[in-house]
């Protein structure tokens, strides 16, 4: 990846707040580079014009003299790949604004509130860390962000589940535990090996409590979507590893990709954000790079691949939704497991409507109804205990 594109991502990624630690070294090592400073100052620039007028700008006209401000202030930039930058995040007026910051200020909330109609004053809250682990004799252990759980080979506390590093002797069968996160929660596990796998919303995974040294490593995601980060074969004696599900088998040296395979969808999804990865769909083998994504058929057991945004796909991993050009009924998809709700339209046309933004996983689902209606897309929505009718 080009050291300008790699600059950029890190950037907007601390804009978004959703930058790790990880980032946040890399942002610091690469200011002190006079080219990655002046740029990083143009986009703080720009991200500051966007918050301070949204917070007065309501109408299209006004929202355009926004855009022209932006643009205009930013003049001196001359690379193609920067002003696109700037277009990017000037789409953010039209629908929700970087990070936490919505455009429709705190004070218009009530006014809105008026155009809605809610028949059951319920506040749907985001989801958070939850799980039920299952272990190999059928004892299931509920776990949540304050959970504290410690067995002969593993440790739950702090958000995360934790196995110990041991090594399975060989003809010895292995157990298994499984991780279900049910719909408005997520959690992160770490695997005997060091594999890194964070779990999103309504999702299951089965793996070993331990692993026999020089084979390969299996594991399989039942269902669900998943971000494998995984230890490397090198640490392994040059083990491969697996991951299985219902449709497909990814095999890998040590990289981190993503996989989506709901049962309730008709497409999945396999990302490679770093290394190499083979992809076995009906009996074809096939390789992906860095930002390759497959994306098979259920129905028609065809596969496509194509270059994406790994931020957008992987982006549920540190906080927030990212959506490019995503379909309203798409995007809803997302947001129903995550605080666990229903959503139905009243207007076909609605669900085909483009969407762009990024989205705080922190947000109250009523703030973002608040956005989206303001943004045009639709003209009113209807609360109903858990369930949520946008017309």
């Amino acid at each position: 990846m080009p050291k300008s594109k790699k600059i950029e991502k890190i950037i907007i990624k601390y804009l978004s707040k959703s930058s790790t630690k990880k980032d946040l070294d890399k942002l610091l090592n690469i200011l002190e580079d006079e080219h990655a400073k002046t740029l990083f100052k143009s986009y703080i620039k720009t991200n500051y014009l966007v918050d301070y007028f949204m917070k007065d700008f309501q109408t299209q006209e006004e929202k355009e003299k926004v855009l022209k401000l932006i643009k205009s202030n930013n003049k001196n930039l001359k690379r193609k790949k920067q002003f696109q930058f700037l277009k990017y995040a000037a789409m953010f007026i039209t629908c929700i604004l970087i990070g936490n910051y919505f455009w429709t200020a705190n004070k218009n909330k009530e006014n809105n509130n008026n155009n809605a109609v809610v028949t059951s004053k319920v506040n749907i809250a985001p989801g958070t860390e939850k799980a039920t682990l299952t272990l190999e004799d059928g004892t299931e252990v509920v776990l949540h962000k304050d959970s504290v759980f410690t067995n002969s080979n593993s440790n739950a506390s702090k958000n995360k589940l934790v196995y110990l590093n041991k090594v399975n002797v060989k003809n010895t069968p292995l157990k298994y535990n499984f991780l279900t996160v049910p719909r408005g929660g997520q959690y992160y596990v770490e695997l005997a090996d060091g594999t890194g796998v964070w779990l999103n919303s309504d999702s299951k995974l089965k793996y070993p409590t331990s692993f026999i040294k020089g084979e390969t490593r299996k594991v399989e995601l039942v269902y669900g979507e998943a971000y494998f980060d995984v230890s490397s074969s090198t640490n392994h004696n040059g083990s491969r590893f697996r991951v299985m599900s219902k449709h497909q088998e990814i095999e890998v040296l040590g990289t981190e990709f993503n996989v989506k395979a709901y049962n309730d969808e008709s497409y999945v999804y396999t990302t490679l954000v770093e290394g190499k990865v083979a992809l076995t769909t009906n009996g074809k083998k096939q390789i992906l790079k860095p930002s390759e994504q497959v994306t098979y058929s259920l129905d028609t057991k065809t596969f496509s691949k194509d270059i994406v945004d790994v931020y957008d796909v992987t982006s549920w991993k540190n906080g927030v939704f990212s959506f490019k050009s995503k379909p309203l009924y798409e995007i809803t998809k997302v947001l129903s497991r995550w605080y666990n709700v229903e959503f139905s339209f009243t207007n076909e046309e609605v669900k085909e409507a483009k969407f762009m933004g990024v989205i705080s996983k922190d947000s109250p689902l009523e703030d973002i109804l608040i956005s989206i209606k303001n943004s045009g897309f639709i003209t009113s929505y209807k609360i109903d205990k858990t369930s949520i009718t946008l017309n």
